[in-house]
């Protein structure tokens, strides 16, 4: 007779919890232990002293850092322990400084030591975490935003694994608890901040407190809209990243030089958040097309939205362009935070076929007929 098995995982935990040497609270079991404290000290040493890559007889040099830095301690009393609940793993990690120091080593000169110290102090907000994903998960990998807010109210779903960078057996965990557990699996020191109920008006205030950027990429176009108001009554900047078949389309509103800037380049016109509340079903979708750039988007992206509904569940998403607009997307928040004035207020193209295919200029008017058309039948 066959064993019937029970969907049994942790989808709640997301939070490591930094355990004394020696000290396993009660309850908790590790499966799995990683300590490769010697080698990630032995990396920095080499990230210090870069002749030794050349010159290999540095094991005289790097005994007496490792004495230096670890006294009369035991070697496993060093730095900080931190188990992680789903998956059952402990791990050994440098003291923060270190740890800072170690996964940011090769970003030098490309990122300045003042840069790098300047992109960590800083608080970031994303709202919508399926191309979110990618920018949270960039911007942690570059060294970015120890404080970061996530929200979104879905859970993963396995028509979501096309573009988000996870397993099958997350799914049905929070999008917001899964981005978190994977920036605490890059940097255990993190101070990351959940709303698992995504952003309402009864939030959002909260949300955008503090913040030194706000990437937007929701659904919703009274939360798109809203959001932007409170951020420019704030002065908070917002970057906004919308996947365009293997294309983006990115959005920069510079509120914090600015105030006075038209919330979404005023592409909404005299509109108000509360009136997007009551807009029509009929006129909802020609405002969320104008939000969206259906004037830049590919014919297949037009075409495709037209079926919506009808033969497709949803607006078809790449991975390609999830991942393409976490790095650019990751890279205007950087240069924000650095306050650097030559990023301007604009809505910008990264758009892969017109570097690579050779007949791009030609099918200009295909595309100008496509857009036409689309206008057309969503007015209907």
């Amino acid at each position: 007779m066959m064993r019937a098995f029970k969907d049994k995982c942790d989808r709640t935990s997301w939070k490591p919890v930094r355990v004394a040497f020696g000290r396993m609270p009660r309850g908790f079991r590790a499966r799995q232990v990683v300590d490769q404290y010697g080698r990630n000290l032995e990396e920095l040493f080499l990230l210090r002293n870069p002749r030794c890559r050349f010159d290999k007889n540095y094991a005289g040099a790097f005994e007496s850092f490792k004495k230096k830095h670890f006294g009369k301690r035991h070697p496993h009393a060093a730095g900080g322990w931190f188990y992680y609940p789903w998956s059952s793993t402990l791990v050994h990690f440098l003291p923060e400084k270190l740890h800072f120091e170690l996964r940011t080593g090769r970003n030098k000169h490309l990122i300045t030591k003042k840069e790098q110290e300047r992109y960590y102090n800083a608080s970031l907000g994303i709202a919508g975490l399926s191309v979110g994903s990618h920018i949270a998960l960039t911007v942690a990998m570059t060294g970015g935003a120890q404080h970061i807010k996530l929200a979104d109210p879905d859970t993963l779903s396995g028509d979501n694994l096309n573009r988000i960078r996870t397993g099958f057996q997350n799914v049905g965990v929070s999008k917001a608890v899964s981005v978190a557990r994977q920036i605490f699996e890059i940097n255990p020191y993190a101070r990351v901040e959940l709303y698992l109920e995504g952003l309402s008006d009864g939030n959002l205030a909260r949300f955008l407190e503090g913040l030194d950027v706000f990437i937007e990429v929701m659904d919703n176009p009274y939360l798109k809209l809203a959001s932007r108001y409170e951020a420019r009554k704030r002065g908070v900047p917002v970057v906004m990243g919308t996947d365009n078949g293997d294309n983006i389309i990115v959005d920069v509103e510079r509120f914090d030089l600015n105030r006075n800037y038209k919330a979404l380049h005023g592409m909404t016109g005299n509109l108000k958040p509360q009136d997007l509340r009551t807009l029509s079903p009929r006129d909802l979708p020609k405002i969320a097309a104008k939000i969206a750039g259906a004037d830049l988007a590919t014919p297949a992206m037009l075409a495709s939205v037209l079926e919506v509904g009808k033969s497709l569940y949803s607006w078809p998403q790449l991975g390609t362009a999830a991942n393409l607009c976490g790095s650019a997307v990751a890279y205007l928040v950087r240069r924000i935070v650095l306050k650097d004035r030559a990023i301007a207020s604009g809505r910008y193209q990264v758009n892969l076929d017109s570097i690579f295919e050779s007949d791009y200029a030609k099918k200009k008017n295909a595309r100008r007929r496509a857009f036409k058309e689309f206008v057309k039948r969503m007015q209907g």
